[in-house]
């Protein structure tokens, strides 16, 4: 259950079905094969061995897709890292997993430069510009290799990519991802719940640096559909685009989703092509699927709950959405989960606890690992189920309904952000003494970062202070939107910060402005 060999078997049903479609360039499946096996050529002359790592620090388009098919076809590990990302926060991952090569833009060499200057002297590929000395242009990589099918791969390796996933510790976590897990989820769940068949036309509109940009090639060459990138999300230009290119299935975050309905509502014959839209990543709020019902009651909306090392766990199908809007959804066939208590012992029926899952052994649906991480992969795993972190409780019909992140976990506009991280980055100001970080609401992203913090004795700093102190060493993303002062944190009996309370005050304190 290879992702390279259902490449090839694309190109010969369909060789002339276009497969990827990306600003100005649209890729055949045929085309894409040969693609490929001259990428998984080229990477193997070069001395590429079968598990090597493959960093791939780029933008959304054709060309992503490009390389991540030809490193599945030579057994290499596919390492998508968010062009978003802090240099700090791209050299600790490219120090991490050792890359073989690493794929970058003009715009990003100084950058990778850097953070690539302790590494073992990778293959450097530029995108979309000439190269400069140590590198060579994606093209020159291309035209080196064969358009000859490349040998098999071994049969006892299924690595596919890894995805960093920050920790509550503020260190990334490479969460490894196996052929079997991106097939079965791209390619047979997600056809089954989402009924895809060839004739869809699926638009991606968030980045392709994570593991759903993989589940949306996974859903091309399992059914044989094609995918639309957008290389930057514009809610005008989405709209445009379904109506071009007669989209029927919408992949986004509630984020997006916010941004496109205005769009949607003036103009809703430009999207009636659209049948599906398929939502992850945060709570999809019910006044946005009230809304969306009413402006286009054409697509049927797909609610679902899942992680990066868990992969596909619960799904809310369009009919029921109005029954159970609140809800995360039913375990999705052939997954199992179960709601435990702090000595992992089930809760009762309607009780919170935590998310756990299973499909199978380790690695057939979840991560099989951590990279190199021997003491998070065995907290992560009880018995062979996937600890999640998450929690939630279950009813009597089997909905699950996500109650809150025992990770400390914000997520907003789709994005994951970590309290810890931030909190590292803002106790490293010399002015602060401690840090706490927790969501707020947000109208547009959902949730927002919002720090309470205590300062040195005679030493203070301002707000935007602060927030440009974070932008310097983490993701602009994750940076606070609130800082706040406070005397004393609050603190428990065994001395943890009772982030209840500050929830509370955070609250009242922006309703009272």
């Amino acid at each position: 259950m290879k992702l390279g060999n259902l490449i090839a078997d694309c190109a010969l049903r369909y060789p002339e079905r276009e497969v990827i479609i990306c600003n100005d360039r649209r890729i055949t499946f045929g085309e894409l094969d040969i693609t490929a096996n001259r990428l998984a050529n080229a990477y193997t002359a070069r001395g590429m061995k079968t598990g090597d790592r493959l960093a791939m620090f780029l933008p959304n388009s054709a060309e992503l897709i490009e390389a991540m098919c030809g490193a599945a076809k030579a057994g290499g590990i596919i390492v998508p890292i968010a062009t978003r990302l802090a240099p700090r926060e791209v050299e600790y991952i490219l120090g991490d997993c050792e890359p073989w090569m690493v794929c970058f833009t003009p715009q990003h060499r100084d950058l990778v430069r850097e953070a690539a200057k302790h590494l073992d002297n990778p293959l450097l590929v530029v995108f979309g510009g000439d190269a400069e000395e140590g590198e060579i242009t994606f093209d020159a990589l291309i035209a080196e290799g064969a358009d000859t099918p490349p040998p098999p791969l071994p049969t006892d390796f299924d690595m596919l990519a890894l995805g960093y996933t920050s920790g509550t510790t503020g260190r990334p976590k490479g969460a490894l991802a196996t052929h079997m897990a991106l097939v079965l989820t791209g390619g047979y769940m997600n056809l089954s719940e989402w009924h895809l068949t060839a004739e869809d036309r699926i638009l991606a509109t968030t980045p392709m640096a994570h593991r759903t940009g993989l589940g949306r090639v996974a859903n091309a060459v399992c059914c044989g559909c094609a995918v639309v990138i957008m290389e930057k999300f514009d809610p005008v230009a989405a709209v445009d685009l379904i109506k071009k290119e007669k989209i029927t299935v919408i992949g986004l975050v509630p984020t997006i989703a916010r941004m496109l309905l205005p769009e949607i509502e003036k103009r809703p014959q430009d999207v009636s092509s659209a049948r599906l839209m398929v939502a992850t990543g945060e709570a999809f709020p019910v006044d946005i699927k009230k809304r969306l019902a009413a402006a286009a009651p054409n697509i049927g909306l797909y609610t679902f709950f899942a992680q990066t090392e868990a992969g596909f766990i619960t799904g809310l199908r369009p009919e029921e959405q109005a029954t159970h809007p609140d809800s995360c959804g039913r375990p999705v066939p052939s997954v199992d989960v179960r709601i435990i208590d702090e000595n992992l012992n089930d809760v009762p029926r309607g009780d919170v606890g935590e998310i756990i899952c299973r499909c199978g052994t380790p690695g057939v649906l979840s991560m099989p690992a951590y990279w190199r991480n021997p003491e998070a992969t065995e907290a992560a795993f009880h018995e062979g189920w996937l600890r999640t972190g998450d929690l939630g409780r279950m009813d009597e019909d089997g909905y699950v309904y996500f109650v809150d992140r025992a990770k400390d976990m914000i997520v907003s506009g789709g994005l994951n952000i970590y309290s810890r991280e931030v909190e590292d980055a803002l106790e490293s100001h010399p002015a602060i003494d401690e840090a706490a970080v927790l969501p707020v609401a947000d109208a547009e992203f959902g949730e927002s970062v919002f720090a309470y913090v205590t300062f040195q004795p005679n030493a203070s700093a301002t707000e935007s202070e602060l927030i440009a102190h974070c932008r310097d060493l983490i993701a602009s993303y994750k940076k606070p939107k609130f800082v706040r002062e406070i005397d004393i944190l609050p603190r428990n009996s065994t001395g943890k910060v009772v982030k209840v309370a500050l929830r509370e005050r955070a609250a009242k304190e922006l309703t009272d402005t």
